[in-house]
């Protein structure tokens, strides 16, 4: 497989910065980087996107979290490896990812088991970070960017 092109955010001047930076005030609210991680592969699952399945899936393993914890991560509400705050995270993130697959695509409980999770600002940067990765997913897919190249 070869790209098309250069990721687009390589490409648009200021883009990687400004998307770099979006990155690092979500994370500046505290939510786990794991946490993060978790969400962001649970969304390249469902987007497909073979660049951030590998990156974020080898970013959880050199975190330390345990092989069957990363290979479970779509099967996170049957899997006993998470925690309660992840399981929200994880909900959100498929809600997010798949609003076209309701007619309700951010179900009530979803949304109140988030925020029962996090606090306002970490909630507002969870959202965020789901869109962010979901904006990346597409731009890889789009581009045809590999998996293991970055």
């Amino acid at each position: 497989m070869n790209a098309r092109m250069k990721n687009p955010a390589q490409v648009v001047p200021g883009a990687m910065q400004a998307l770099m930076a979006l990155g690092a005030a979500e994370r500046a609210t505290g939510i786990p980087e794991t946490t993060l991680q978790l969400v962001h592969l649970r969304a390249s699952q469902i987007n497909g996107c073979g660049v951030c399945v590998h990156m974020h899936a080898r970013d959880l393993r050199k975190a330390g979290e345990p092989d069957e914890k990363v290979d479970t991560v779509a099967g996170f509400r049957d899997a006993p490896f998470f925690s309660d705050e992840e399981r929200a995270a994880l909900a959100l993130a498929e809600a997010v990812t798949r609003l076209a697959d309701r007619s309700d695509p951010v179900p009530d409980e979803v949304f109140e088991e988030a925020a029962a999770q996090f606090d306002e600002q970490q909630l507002g940067a969870l959202i965020l970070s789901i869109a962010h990765v979901n904006l990346w997913n597409r731009l890889n897919a789009t581009t045809h960017q590999v998996a293991g190249a970055w």
